[in-house]
């Protein structure tokens, strides 16, 4: 029975915190696939956020507080990954926006050795999306560009619902730059340029509108972490999965050409599974 993680970032989230985590412990614990524990990751709250926490995991023995006056989402996320030792590593947003009866699959796939990460995509076919008009946009919008520049080829880069194993983790953090909101595309775009497997999973998800997200302001950030990250992976830094043969020699000479960026075809073939259109879990 394999052991999971699970993480909730969290700033500034005193209403929500004690709404959210009793839904959450309950589904987890009539799940008998897995044993758990779950860990609220607090980043840079001022409000009483950390008071809740610490009340939650008295109330509930598996659930374990991490504090940091840091603010940002994906560092939040990384501390929480690095300090466990569960076998599966998962994340997901205080909202539960994500609808949970896909996280038994999102778990499953890295459990099973199918994926060294799993991701909620609201993109996919056989997803189930409820936002406004301009937050379908701006989305849609942005994994365009994600795949322009950085060659991403999965469906949905940003939903706040993913799992990944800790040897993947463990290779793959020390590389990722971004602790704020783009940690999620940045962690997604190395570990497909060093050829670790991606599942996609589609899932349900309703937008709260009491979201804490500045969507504008975030796709600004978002937009010019593509353009780091676009700048690096030309010069080639990114993990490779240690199972991967020697890679050949760069200069893919058609995907140079059109993404303005050096690609190795032996790590294509190594990451098509769950890739873009991927397995549906």
């Amino acid at each position: 029975m394999p052991s999971i993680n699970v993480t909730i970032p969290v700033a500034n989230e005193e209403r929500r915190l004690p709404r959210s985590l009793p839904v959450l412990h309950g589904f987890l614990s009539d799940e008998r696939r897995f044993t758990f524990q779950i860990v609220i990751a607090n980043n840079g709250s001022t409000d009483r956020t950390q008071e809740i926490a610490e009340g939650l995991s008295r109330e509930y023995p598996d659930v374990r507080v991490l504090q940091s006056a840091e603010s940002g989402r994906g560092g939040a996320v990384k501390r929480a990954w690095l300090g466990s030792g569960a076998e599966v590593l998962s994340y997901m947003d205080v909202d539960l926006a994500t609808d949970l009866e896909a996280f038994p699959a999102l778990v499953e796939a890295v459990a099973s050795g199918r994926a060294d990460i799993a991701i909620g995509s609201r993109l996919m076919a056989g997803s189930k999306t409820t936002r406004s008009w301009r937050r379908e946009l701006i989305s849609r919008a942005y994994v365009r560009l994600a795949k322009l520049l950085c060659g991403l080829r999965c469906s949905d880069a940003q939903c706040g619902f993913k799992a990944i194993s800790r040897a993947a983790a463990q290779a793959l953090l020390a590389q990722v730059e971004d602790n704020g909101w783009f940690f999620d595309t940045e962690l997604l775009v190395r570990a497909q340029w060093g050829g670790w497997r991606i599942a996609e999973v589609p899932v349900n998800w309703t937008e709260d509108r009491d979201s804490r997200v500045k969507i504008l302001r975030t796709a600004w950030q978002d937009v010019r972490g593509l353009m780091r990250l676009r700048r690096e992976l030309a010069r080639n830094r990114t993990a490779a999965k240690p199972d991967l043969a020697e890679p050949e020699p760069r200069g893919n000479k058609m995907g140079a050409k059109k993404l303005g960026l050096l690609f190795n075809p032996s790590q294509a073939a190594a990451v098509g599974y769950g890739i873009g259109r991927g397995d549906v879990l």
